[in-house]
């Protein structure tokens, strides 16, 4: 299995839409960090400006931990897409390229071929919000040292100790890893219904746009829609940065994503065994 597991990896990283991936973190990093650099204490200023009149801040706010987590307040917008150029690809390419019968003749079962690709495409996955992690949090903190964390909520203002973050953020990109590779998943189901990888692409995204919309609208039936939308968990990572942390929330949301995986890849399981395969 680790033999296929390599292979399938090589596929992946031997492909432009790969590095188009990683390319476009790193830019989205750098830009921000470019801003915060130059606009990042007016930021901050602004930020804080209500509250000046009844609190004194003391520290440095503006540091690696607030870039992190501004970065990774974009993830459910950027990241799926990103994502889905490779998982969309990962079955349907073998289509388009007439190897499905070549790779399926090899002395291992559909499971395993399976299996093999879809542990190939959740070690893209990880690497990316890996990579996300250095380009955000790693060059913040490189370029904007530690201090404490400010977290600004509609409803009230959080501040975190600097020996009170990084806990955090590991779980966040864990987390962030998990919500990710259900569009992994999703994007994998879609791949291996069709022939052609630019379907899985709009339709994974397609999927997550209605979801997202779905999600923020509260009335009528739809609002019993909500607990089966997993768009619905994929900002859940944000109560890991509430003073205290709801970690039963966490914990629930952290259930019924890898419900999603465990399920999306079952299916896809189902259907591939059943797929005759002509080309």
């Amino acid at each position: 299995m680790f033999t296929i597991i390599s292979i399938e990896l090589y596929k992946i990283f031997r492909k432009l839409r790969t590095y188009i991936s990683f390319g476009t973190i790193g830019l989205l990093g750098i830009l921000i960090l470019i801003a915060m650099l130059v606009e990042g204490k007016g930021y901050i200023d602004m930020a804080t400006h209500k509250l000046k009149d009844s609190f004194s801040f003391v520290g440095n706010f503006l540091n690696g931990y607030l870039i992190g987590y501004l970065v990774l307040n974009t993830l459910t917008i950027h990241i799926p897409f990103l994502i889905t150029l490779v998982a969309g690809d990962m079955l349907a390419g073998e289509a388009t390229a007439g190897t499905y019968r070549l790779l399926l003749s090899r002395p291992v079962s559909r499971s395993n071929v399976l299996a093999s690709k879809f542990i190939a495409g959740l070690i893209f996955t990880f690497l990316l919000i890996f990579f996300l992690a250095f380009v955000s949090l790693g060059l913040g903190l490189i370029v904007f040292g530690t201090g404490e964390l400010i977290v600004f909520r509609p409803e009230n203002l959080v501040i975190l100790t600097s020996n009170d973050v990084l806990w955090r953020f590991l779980l966040a990109y864990l987390f962030a890893f998990l919500s990710m590779s259900v569009i992994t998943a999703l994007a994998f189901l879609f791949s291996s219904l069709v022939e052609n990888a630019i379907g899985p692409i709009v339709a994974t995204m397609a999927v997550v746009i209605v979801f997202l919309i779905l999600a923020n609208l509260d009335f009528g039936f739809l609002k019993y829609l909500k607990p089966y939308l997993f768009t619905n968990y994929m900002t859940t990572w944000n109560t890991l940065f509430d003073n205290p942390v709801d970690f039963s929330e966490f914990i629930k949301a952290c259930r019924i994503l890898a419900l999603h995986v465990a399920g999306l890849y079952g299916v896809t399981w189902f259907l591939f065994r059943k797929r005759d395969i002509l080309t």
